[in-house]
């Protein structure tokens, strides 16, 4: 079993960067493709970002592209989201995710941390 842990969150104006964190258990971090969806209060979890085991493959939603950056250093056994330029629309609890293949389904990934929330004020 794999077990995340996202940190990070907080409440930000519009415009201003946040840069999430989330912390996997084990030492098989880098066989796993990490993820990062959100989810809005009413609204579905919806795709963000992932990345692939050593870091070489990453993909993003619409939404977020050439805002926010996926990373992860497989020697802290970590994967990052680096968030700028923030809208209210971003405002959602984020999960970190672990899969076996890097893509963008929901149903794809097997490890979901607990969130954590990030409101964007106007």
């Amino acid at each position: 079993q794999v077990q995340l842990v996202e940190s990070g969150g907080g409440l930000v104006q519009a415009g201003s960067s946040l840069r999430l964190s989330c912390a996997a258990s084990g030492r098989t971090f880098n066989r796993y493709a990490m993820g990062w969806f959100r989810q809005a209060p009413g609204k579905e979890r919806d795709f963000v970002a992932t990345i692939s085991g050593y870091g070489a493959t990453t993909y993003y939603a619409d939404s977020v592209k050439d805002r926010f950056t996926i990373s992860r250093d497989n020697t802290k056994n970590t994967v990052y989201l680096q968030m700028n330029s923030l809208k209210p629309e971003d405002t959602a609890v984020y999960y970190c995710t672990a899969g076996r293949l890097t893509v963008t389904t929901i149903n794809s990934y097997d490890y979901w941390g607990q969130g954590t929330q990030v409101t964007v004020s106007s």
